[in-house]
């Protein structure tokens, strides 16, 4: 145990004293995550203040002695780069002002504390676009006000005074907060941001006045189920759908032209940084609205985007045992994905300079408009460990257990990056990382069958094992009119398209069972091609029995329904048959008038197994 604080707050003692309030923040990460019902009610207010503050702990915990300037430079730079959410951005603001407030100094008295933390309110207040008193911005501004008039109008020299002080009115802040907002009021709770940074300042306390740090919490303990809390309508409508957030880095960025603009697109703005780097946080319908908008100001980082109504079906959905979630290599109907509340880490797409996240920010129209006329032929790269690690985090904060399905390992390193990202979860949920050895839609159907598993009753371990046996006869199967595209992906050398164009063949291409995707052969002539290909599959399948076909089409409808009849043609016993456009995975390689098939052997699953 350390001495307790008394006039002077170095660079050691402040580390010590911000883990303990991090420590205490994450230990309370499940319990704010029930209460989140302000901006809206989606449930991840615990988990994106607990991602935001862990990611300074590496900083705060080196052993070498840290000069309070330095370090607070460092801390508020990491909290910008790793702010999530709307009270994760505010947090980050107002370490941007405590910092600019300290400059050089290398340790506070209680006097520059309350300069630093005013400050940092006033940055915290500025960074938002319409302020709401009841928030967290209220328990800062009671922070920052009672410390202020501990140290400068009582002229306070001891911490320990000032901090106990200054947790006894933000109590008082936050009991006030269903007050001030109907929200919270309907719902009974107080505002999870706001319990939150009270949260931090009370584990700060603990340090400053005891010289103990909150112990590191018990993270196999947070999950309850015996706490729940009603939410009220008004807080789970949003007029907007993606909660979006990116970082843009620029020489002289002018925040308020880039403010009113955005005011224009979305709400629950959030605009945190400086002139050299601003992090944006916005509600919005079109993540890339925001993503070109950021481009005018500097380059762009960070891009993400989370579908705000699908967490917040995913929060209050008690029925469902476990939650499936899938990269966007798969192609999933768009019904599938809402009926079974499937949630999907977006890949990213480079058309030269320009970025996409996949099936966010550009469409699958766009895609293939881009893809035909772009002198950039695109590339596709795995989604970054950080950006499955805060869905994992929301999802497994939520439910005991998430699986997820990811493309086949053999062309991706996806598989391995959410591997990478379920090891650094701090929530309670077991996370359960596949290989479909599959993509497209073959890895559609595999999400789609455990999202079906979850929704009759069945747990997650038994899914695991029905995964494993029917993802061996999950097959795809695809034609592709054009192969100049995988020529210029460098999939194939040009001299078989040579070769192919001369022959008049089109080559079929195939997932196999231990996850590779090649060339399965070629069928003989353009004429009639499509019920080749149907002839092709049934020669392939017609032994599974009860089959779960998909359909996927590179912007060519017309012929994914003459596909449809003449499957149904060729396979006597089709379950269920769904048609649905292609996305990347395939379609990147193929191009245009690409078509993939899917079967899955058919499986009825019982009511409410365990």
């Amino acid at each position: 145990m350390s001495s307790p604080v008394t006039t002077h707050l170095n660079g050691d003692s402040f580390s010590q004293a911000f883990i303990s309030g991090i420590h205490r923040v994450i230990d309370e990460q499940d319990f704010l995550n029930r209460i989140n019902v302000f901006p809206v009610a989606d449930g991840d207010t615990g988990t994106n203040l607990s991602l935001s503050l862990g990611a300074t702990l590496p900083l705060l915990t080196r052993t070498d002695d840290q000069h309070l300037g330095t370090l607070l430079a460092a801390v508020a730079d990491a909290l910008l780069d790793s702010s999530r959410g709307n009270s994760g951005a505010i947090v980050a603001q107002f370490f941007q002002g405590v910092s600019d407030s300290a400059g050089e100094i290398s340790r506070f008295t209680t006097y520059t504390f309350s300069k630093a933390v005013t400050l940092g309110s006033e940055y915290a207040h500025d960074a938002l676009s319409e302020p709401r008193e009841g928030t967290i911005l209220s328990v800062i501004s009671a922070f920052a006000d009672s410390v202020k008039r501990q140290s400068i109008e009582c002229n306070e020299e001891d911490f320990r005074v000032v901090i106990e002080r200054a947790v006894e009115r933000v109590e008082k802040a936050l009991a006030e907060t269903p007050n001030q907002l109907d929200v919270l009021r309907k719902a009974g709770v107080v505002d999870a941001g706001a319990k939150g940074f009270a949260t931090m300042v009370s584990g700060m306390a603990e340090y400053i006045r005891h010289g103990r740090v909150a112990p590191k919490p018990d993270l196999s303990a947070l999950f309850s189920e015996e706490l729940s809390f009603a939410t009220s309508a008004e807080g789970a409508d949003s007029s907007f759908r993606f909660c979006t957030e990116c970082i843009v880095t620029g020489a002289d960025i002018d925040r308020r032209k880039m403010r009113e603009s955005l005011d224009q697109i979305g709400d629950s703005l959030v605009l945190a940084g400086t002139k050299r780097k601003a992090k944006i946080h916005i509600h919005v319908d079109e993540p890339e609205q925001v993503f070109e908008l950021a481009r005018r100001y500097g380059d762009l980082s960070a891009e993400k985007a989370d579908d705000i109504h699908r967490q917040h079906v995913s929060s209050h959905n008690d029925a469902r045992r476990f939650a499936v979630i899938t990269d966007s290599a798969a192609d999933i109907p768009d019904d599938d994905m809402e009926r079974l509340d499937i949630h999907m880490v977006p890949l990213r797409i480079q058309f030269g300079e320009h970025g996409y996240l996949d099936k966010v920010s550009i469409s699958t129209e766009e895609f293939f408009h881009e893809l035909a006329t772009n002198p950039y032929h695109p590339t596709t790269s795995q989604p970054a460990p950080g950006d499955f690690r805060r869905q994992f985090q929301f999802l497994a904060s939520h439910f005991s257990d998430v699986i997820s399905i990811n493309v086949t390992a053999r062309v991706s390193g996806t598989f391995h990056a959410a591997t990478a990202a379920a090891a650094r979860v701090n929530a309670p949920g077991i996370i359960h990382v596949v290989d479909s050895h599959n993509a497209s839609l073959g890895q559609g159907l595999l999400a789609i069958f455990a999202a079906e598993c979850s929704k009759a009753g069945l747990s997650a371990d038994n899914t695991l094992a029905k995964l494993e046996q029917i993802t061996a006869k999950t097959r795809a199967f695809a034609i592709v009119s054009d192969l100049r595209y995988a020529v210029k992906g460098g999939r194939i050398p040009g001299y078989i398209k040579t070769i192919a164009d001369l022959l008049r063949l089109t080559p079929v291409i195939r997932t196999t069972s231990d996850g590779r995707i090649g060339t399965a052969g070629f069928l003989l002539g353009r004429r009639k091609r499509l019920q080749k290909f149907a002839r092709y599959i049934a020669t392939r399948v017609s032994d599974d029995g009860p089959l779960t076909v998909l359909i996927g089409h590179a912007i060519c409808p017309q012929d994914a329904t003459l596909l449809e009849h003449l499957l149904r043609d060729e396979l006597n016993d089709i379950h269920r048959l769904s048609i649905t456009e292609l996305g990347t995975a395939f379609g990147v390689h193929g191009g245009p008038a690409t078509l993939v098939v899917a079967t899955q052997p058919s499986r009825e699953l019982p009511e409410n197994v365990v």
